[in-house]
């Protein structure tokens, strides 16, 4: 990723120098600026929500969260540990409400849990990085931070094209997993078949 980003900063400057050499400078420093004033506005918006989350989690109201989402944590990533059930219900929260940046260390701290030592990722550790990729947000709250900090004058507007965008999305990459799943199940089960039919049985005599 660290490759990515200084090659993407080498055309941009590179780009910049044959086309305005003289605002390279200017444009540099009004983007660390915009950055750094975007990072101050966002920083309310997460000790807001990361206040709420640690507020639940003081009560126990997670765990009641938690027990509502059991069947649907079983469901998806099979059998995990207490542990990672706890680590799902925090980030499944996270990105309900749209802090996803704070929902990403509970998910790696989620896939540490379920990581059984194989070199092939689990179907739970895949439906994991399915959902925090194409994530559920009740409240796109980030994303409407950011639409309010651009100026926009209704920046609760994407709540409704966001949810449906996300659902469909989530839909498809969940049926997604489980297909390829199931597909790279049933050819393991098919292998495996054709190995205890081929196998002679030792002691055997006609």
């Amino acid at each position: 990723m660290g490759i990515i980003w200084i090659l993407l900063m080498v055309i941009s400057i590179g780009m910049m120098m044959f086309a305005d050499p003289a605002g390279i400078l200017s444009a540099m420093t009004a983007s660390v600026n915009e950055s750094l004033l975007l990072c101050v506005k966002m920083c309310g918006v997460y000790c807001v929500w990361l206040g709420f989350i640690k507020i639940m989690e003081e009560i126990n109201a997670l765990k009641a969260v938690g027990n509502l989402l059991r069947p649907l944590i079983e469901k998806l990533f099979g059998s995990v540990s207490p542990k990672a059930k706890d680590y799902l219900v925090v980030n499944i929260s996270a990105n309900l409400i749209g802090v996803a940046n704070a929902a990403t260390p509970t998910a790696i701290k989620a896939i540490g849990e379920m990581d059984k030592g194989d070199v092939k990722m689990t179907r739970g550790m895949a439906m994991l990085f399915v959902i925090n990729s194409t994530g559920i947000e009740l409240l796109p709250s980030t994303v409407m931070s950011m639409r309010a900090a651009a100026g926009s004058v209704s920046p609760a507007d994407i709540l409704l094209p966001s949810f449906i965008v996300n659902v469909v999305t989530t839909a498809l990459g969940i049926l997604l997993v489980c297909l390829l799943y199931k597909k790279d199940v049933d050819k393991r089960a098919s292998k495996s078949g054709e190995l205890n039919v081929s196998t002679p049985l030792k002691g055997r005599r006609a």
